[in-house]
């Protein structure tokens, strides 16, 4: 027993630190690259849905991609476990695909082309150590406070690193502060840096951390990929199936502001400064350390139905606020600062979604268990991943289609000649910014308040859904779950 707690302390100190450098990865990619391709290369209407295009493909592919790496996973045998294998070779892959993407000279077509095969080429390796990572937790505890405990360090960890991330890159691509002085360039450095921290944190947890190993499973042999298996063991699951179409939902409804129209509305309003949107990320995500610290505490006194409850009133008014602050006359920091306040509302609430939302997921393992004889991690855990790459190709289609239909485009098209112009030294930082601020305050008050609808409105009404397809749906709450893993206990 005093083994077994000390192997617990040491994987609540392994375990969750790997994740830092592979957040940020994930921040560059969902938040930042669909700001870097428009702000960096001058796209017409064809180009900018062909590379929309590419992105929802990418995750119509990750729809087969995952739980079959999922799947693999379950088949991996080997003396390093079936997780370490993959979280190596997924992380190193990774960091080589990003250093690529970010600095490649291409513009127009040949840009497309490239771009398509650079975000393949990610689905596929970020999948690998993805899945692999989040797969651990059911195998690293079955005990549900121990797992809650498990969930939200790595997760508050991966906080660390993905917000740290949103906060720096506006800060050192867009501005005065912007390395190089352009945006390509600072972009290109940053995705270097990245690719290098995140292999570097992983190592913590692959050789850090033990998982419980199955013996009994271990020792079978290697079982053959089938693909019909693989649907049968997801879809028979029917609180699986549940509870990753509301995550679903969610998600899409969270990613909104992140997944570049935040950024590009407060462009638009306040001025081309990377500081002013780092600064409103910082303040709208600082109040999520404390549910990444005492999450696992308010999960033992409040139910997690009831805690979504309040949530969802503090997430609504944070959307309300968010609206409201474009209705308020001038540009001044009151009206910003009612903007963030809002935001850091709504975050909250949003980002506690998230942490339940995540739990619910792992717990239908033990409800897999007991009712068809088999635990699927890999599978099941799978899914975490596929929805939230779904959900950022959602966002990128909903916001491409908010900027074509809104023709923000116009606007940002402009800022790309500019700062190609910078890198090719035919204008110098200052007078880039001085255009582009020119070129900002064309932006109308129609285009503007459309931004703040898809900011506020639509991500309220996705969230108060999920809330109730939850509260309707989803079955294994407290006592339920309490109740599965008693009666596997008598069972073993």
């Amino acid at each position: 027993m005093e083994n077994e707690e000390k192997l617990r302390k040491r994987n609540l100190i392994t375990y969750p630190l790997g994740t830092m450098g592979r957040d940020a990865v994930y921040a560059l990619i969902n938040s930042y690259l669909l700001t870097f391709v428009l702000f960096t290369h001058s796209l017409t209407a064809a180009q900018l849905t062909a590379i929309t295009g590419i992105m929802i493909g990418a995750r119509v592919f990750d729809a087969f991609n995952d739980p079959i790496m999922g799947n693999i996973i379950e088949c991996t045998r080997s003396k390093y476990g079936k997780f370490k294998p993959w979280l190596l070779a997924g992380i190193l892959s990774t960091s080589v695909v990003i250093y690529l993407m970010f600095n490649v000279q291409l513009q127009g077509w040949k840009f497309v082309v490239f771009f398509g095969v650079m975000y393949f080429a990610f689905s596929i390796t970020y999948t690998m150590n993805d899945i692999s990572y989040w797969g651990m937790v059911p195998a690293l505890s079955s005990d549900a406070d121990a797992r809650n405990q498990f969930a939200s360090r790595a997760t508050l960890f991966a906080g660390i690193g993905g917000t740290a991330a949103t906060i720096l890159i506006p800060l050192f691509t867009t501005g005065k502060n912007t390395i190089g002085g352009n945006a390509a360039y600072a972009y290109g450095r940053i995705a270097l840096v990245i690719g290098i921290l995140a292999p570097l944190f992983l190592c913590i947890t692959i050789f850090g951390t033990k998982e419980h190993r199955d013996t009994a499973q271990e020792n079978k042999a290697k079982e053959k990929f089938s693909f019909k298996k693989l649907v049968h063991a997801i879809f028979r699951n029917d609180q699986l199936i549940w509870v990753a179409v509301i995550f679903l939902i969610q998600q899409i409804g969270n990613g909104l502001i992140v997944g570049g129209i935040g950024s590009t509305y407060i462009y638009s309003i306040y001025g081309y400064e990377g500081g002013l949107y780092s600064l409103f990320t910082t303040v709208g995500m600082s109040v999520t350390a404390f549910l990444m610290i005492f999450y696992p505490t308010i999960s033992r006194h409040i139910h997690r139905k009831k805690l979504m409850g309040y949530m969802a009133v503090i997430a609504t008014i944070g959307y309300v606020m968010i609206f409201a602050s474009g209705l308020m006359p001038g540009k001044g920091m009151g009206k910003f600062v009612v903007l963030m306040i809002g935001y850091m509302l709504c975050n909250f609430g949003q980002y506690c979604y998230y942490l339940i939302m995540m739990i619910s997921i792992m717990n239908t393992v033990e409800y897999n268990e007991l009712k068809f004889g088999s635990r699927d991690e890999g599978i099941i855990t799978s899914l975490r991943p596929f929805i939230t790459k779904l959900g950022g190709a959602i966002i990128v289609a909903v916001t491409s289609a908010a900027y074509i239909l809104l023709g923000v485009t116009d606007y940002t098209n402009q800022i790309s000649e500019l700062e190609q112009q910078c890198n090719q030294n035919l204008i110098t930082e200052a007078s880039k910014l001085s255009q582009i601020d020119a070129v900002l305050s064309h932006v109308t008050n129609q285009q503007a308040m459309g931004l703040l609808i898809f900011m506020s409105i639509v991500p309220g009404i996705l969230m108060l859904l999920s809330y109730f397809l939850y509260k309707k749906h989803y079955k294994l709450d407290e006592e339920e779950y309490d109740r599965i893993c008693k009666e596997l206990g008598k069972t073993e």
